[in-house]
């Protein structure tokens, strides 16, 4: 069926959602070009913005661009089109990860998902703040669940002293990251101190948040000042509501899935009015990233740990500009 043409502001509003999903240090690492003969999306990664040192493999970064995919899922949806995304589609061109079609008339079409994501998309912001330690609604567990596996992932909440194993982990890696030199300087390049700063990019000092006061939960210190008693400090709710994201396998694919069904938990969570932040720390090490999982040969790889729960609304951090990352190709190309 053909399909018409996108108009300019809905283009925009399209790449707009695209970029404000989240990623590892704000580093925003794809690109986005448009082929207007086929009105689809290539969405393709920006490997200047990979991280050498946290994310060597660029698993983070893959994670990244599928936060993104997913978005722009939600925002074609939103705007009555079906998408039809292919991952990896030219393997010979290995910066390309995604191509995002617009199929069906220009009208409503199931999506698959909930109709509220869509203005979700501008209210998620990672929280770093403590959290009020209510419970979370076993209904919105389940849904957040339910949410990770039509993206072809697994979404689990460890028992109690799963959360402390995980936490541990979390923290020695995040003890590591501190003593490495070479991670603290990359850290510290995306962390913008001065308010007046332009950056489009990065993490403004507001947004990194305070460290847990009694040290249960090692929030990421992206200073990596590596002294401790320097840091701004709160006290953090003592029982905190981890999920732990998995993949039964660990291909270029699964952590494209993986990043969707990142950004579809954390755009339900914001719709049921939780906040969320990633503890990634022990992701980046790889002998700490086989062993988050309670029996890595059964229940698959990690991929990200999420911190859940009611509190302050996390800090807006800066997008680069639609035109900054869109490419429109000619169909004759």
């Amino acid at each position: 069926m053909h399909t018409a043409p996108l108009d300019a502001s809905t283009l925009e509003a399209c790449i707009s959602a695209a970029v404000a999903a989240p990623s590892i240090f704000n580093t925003q690492p794809w690109r986005f070009r448009l082929n207007p003969g086929t009105v689809a999306f290539e969405v393709r990664a920006a490997p200047e913005r990979s991280l050498r040192h946290a994310d060597p493999v660029a698993r983070a970064l893959h994670l990244s661009v599928g936060t993104s995919v997913f978005n722009l899922r939600v925002a074609i949806a939103h705007f009555g089109w079906s998408p039809v995304v292919r991952l990896l589609p030219r393997p010979e061109d290995t910066a390309l990860l995604a191509t995002v079609r617009l199929t069906g008339s220009h009208t409503s079409h199931p999506t698959g998902h909930r109709a509220d994501l869509y203005p979700a998309i501008w209210r998620r912001h990672s929280s770093r703040f403590p959290f009020s330690g209510r419970p979370l609604p076993q209904n919105a567990r389940v849904e957040l669940a339910e949410a990770a596996h039509m993206e072809g992932a697994l979404l689990t909440f460890p028992t109690a002293d799963d959360t402390a194993r995980l936490l541990r982990l979390t923290a020695e890696a995040e003890h590591r990251n501190r003593a490495d030199s070479d991670r603290g300087t990359e850290s510290r390049r995306w962390v913008h101190l001065d308010p007046d700063d332009p950056a489009d990019t990065g993490l403004p000092q507001g947004g990194l948040g305070p460290q847990d006061a009694r040290e249960r939960i090692p929030m990421r210190d992206f200073t990596a000042q590596r002294h401790p008693e320097r840091l701004a400090a709160q006290d953090f709710e003592p029982g905190p509501v981890l999920a732990l994201l998995t993949t039964t396998h660990d291909r270029r694919t699964d952590w494209l899935r993986a990043g969707q069904a990142l950004e579809h938990v954390l755009l339900v969570a914001t719709a049921h009015g939780l906040r969320a932040s990633l503890l990634h720390q022990a992701m980046e090490w790889p002998d700490l990233r086989r062993t988050l999982s309670p029996d890595p040969d059964d229940a698959g790889h990690a991929q990200m740990l999420i911190r859940l729960g009611y509190g302050p609304e996390g800090s807006a951090t800066p997008r680069r500009a639609p035109d900054g990352v869109l490419e429109t190709e000619s169909p004759n190309r």
